[in-house]
């Protein structure tokens, strides 16, 4: 991988990661076109740069995260993250699998797709506009549908902010709920991926490092700015264009692949 490369990449997690489009999705499709997609340090390295992003969660929110008061708060997050981290050790092995299946990657959009051009009509009368005032049921049940984001494609930001809807949360709310479920659970990520490329005998090398730095860094500005237009656009808009967006790429990669022509030739 070159610095472009990694330049590249995390710029596509920074725009992608907390769009209902997917974020894995998309760095799969970046990464096959590139030519790099099944390196084992790629994929180490698409996961890792979710920390950068993650960050940015965190500073523009501080002051919901360093609110000790709200022990509360806490413990919702807990409860939302688990049901990731038992699917997640559980089927570890298929999901590595399915990481590397572009195909995969496009079914998985245009269904999405198809139902975001629905939803904005499903919730139309969602009023808790409060995040953090879920309840530990709601929480949980979000949790289970952050599961289905481990299947490339899916989204989840978009699986996740579909459970908030299906708990009364408004748009922004339920977008803001996902950010907050986003810290834990891509902290874990990065934290397992490190430590499995570690027990798989892989080492990280200097200049390995200083690609993982750059990604993180150029992670955190572009999601930063991602995050601010995301939750303004969708207040006003709601998902109907995210629908479409995601049936153009998922359409576009399915007809390649029908027509011969993989990403990677591209």
């Amino acid at each position: 991988m070159t610095i472009l490369q990694a330049i590249i990449l995390a710029i596509i997690e920074g725009i992608t990661e907390f769009l209902p489009i997917s974020s894995t999705g998309h760095m799969i499709i970046g990464s096959s076109i590139m030519g790099i997609a099944s390196q084992n340090f790629t994929k180490l390295f698409t996961i890792a740069i979710q920390f950068g992003a993650i960050l940015s969660v965190v500073v523009l929110y501080w002051k919901r995260f360093v609110n000790l008061k709200d022990f509360g708060f806490y413990i919702k997050l807990l409860i939302a993250f688990i049901p990731a981290v038992v699917f997640g050790l559980v089927f570890k092995k298929y999901i590595d699998i399915l990481l590397e299946n572009v195909i995969v990657v496009a079914i998985m959009l245009v269904l999405g797709g198809i139902i975001f051009l629905m939803i904005d009509k499903w919730f139309t009368k969602n009023e808790n506009d409060d995040a953090a005032g879920v309840s530990n049921k709601s929480a949980f049940i979000i949790g289970l549908f952050q599961v289905i984001s481990m299947i490339p494609g899916v989204s989840r930001a978009a699986a996740t902010i579909i459970g908030g809807l299906s708990q009364n949360l408004t748009r922004k709310a339920a977008a803001e709920f996902s950010f907050f479920l986003a810290v834990p659970t891509m902290f874990a990520a990065t934290a397992k991926s490190l430590l499995d490329y570690y027990q798989d005998g892989y080492t990280i090398t200097s200049n390995e490092i200083q690609l993982l730095a750059v990604g993180n860094i150029v992670a955190f500005v572009v999601a930063m700015i991602a995050i601010k237009a995301f939750i303004s656009f969708l207040t006003k808009n709601g998902f109907k264009v995210f629908g479409y967006y995601r049936i153009l790429v998922g359409g576009i990669i399915l007809v390649l692949h029908f027509m011969g022509i993989e990403l990677g030739m591209l």
